[in-house]
């Protein structure tokens, strides 16, 4: 994915996907702190009488941002600015849905900034290329769980190793390596109960879903990267319908106490 430039100064990357849903249902999910929440991060909406003023996502403990929504045209378009990374300029999302053909939707962000050097390209692009993994949770979602109440369990954990090493040791303990898009999964004993359908899989990048019956209703996402030169796991579980918050109360212990077992922090991070 290549990072546009316009004589402006004027940096931006595009990422794209069709979904299914009227043009109002996708906005729901796009454009709303419960919408975002089931297929993203935690979101809420800041603002009054249906004029958001400014959005904040969850991205993880001490990972909260914060950005100002300066343009809003439901159910077709929004734009929120925030602030960059680690002293780049402001960075503006653009999230826009355009209706099409046979009951589905264009959802497309545009993530820019304005620079006059090449400083901020590689962050750019790393960003365009975390987006099309939330985007088949969004797919996902919006086919089979359209609507529906959700809540979120997120886990990251620090390994020692490379991500392919990474990867590896998450994939082994869940007993998901080698498996292919469409078989069914259940996890090993020791591991807190899941059973599902394997939606994507990939190690390029290091990425899976998977499409869940067991604990209940529910969208597992797995991943491997590396962040700032430390190699990490990520479990993201999606759960929905009445009882997903009586399920993340539930199951979250759990899983914490799995994680502290098998991905306990490396010596050289205590």
């Amino acid at each position: 994915m290549s990072v546009k430039k316009e004589a402006s100064g004027r940096r931006s990357i595009q990422v794209e996907i069709e979904v299914p849903g009227t043009p109002e249902e996708v906005w729901q999910a796009i454009a709303t702190g419960p919408g975002i929440s089931s297929w993203f991060v935690p979101a809420k909406f800041e603002g009054r009488d249906g004029n958001p003023a400014a959005l904040k996502l969850n991205f993880g403990p001490g990972m909260e941002s914060r950005s100002v929504v300066t343009a809003w045209d439901p159910p077709r378009m929004f734009v929120a600015q925030g602030e960059g990374w680690g002293g780049s300029p402001p960075i503006a999302t653009e999230w826009s849905v355009e209706a099409r053909a046979g009951g589905v939707c264009r959802v497309r962000v545009v993530n820019s900034l304005f620079a006059s050097t090449d400083d901020w390209d590689n962050q750019l692009e790393s960003t365009g290329l975390g987006w099309p993994a939330f985007f088949r949770t969004l797919r996902i979602y919006l086919t089979h769980f359209r609507g529906q109440r959700s809540a979120i369990m997120q886990f990251v954990a620090p390994v020692a190793g490379t991500e392919a090493e990474a990867w590896e040791r998450l994939t082994a303990a869940l007993g998901v390596k080698g498996l292919r898009v469409g078989q069914r999964w259940t996890v090993p004993a020791g591991v807190p109960a899941l059973n599902g359908v394997a939606e994507y899989v990939s190690q390029s990048p290091y990425d899976a879903l998977f499409r869940l019956d067991k604990p209940g209703p529910c969208v597992a996402a797995l991943g491997a990267f590396n962040l700032g030169g430390q190699s990490m796991v990520a479990l993201n579980f999606y759960h929905y319908g009445d009882q997903a918050a009586g399920t993340v109360a539930r199951e979250t212990p759990l899983w914490q106490a799995w994680i502290q077992e098998r991905f306990p922090t490396p010596a050289e991070l205590k």
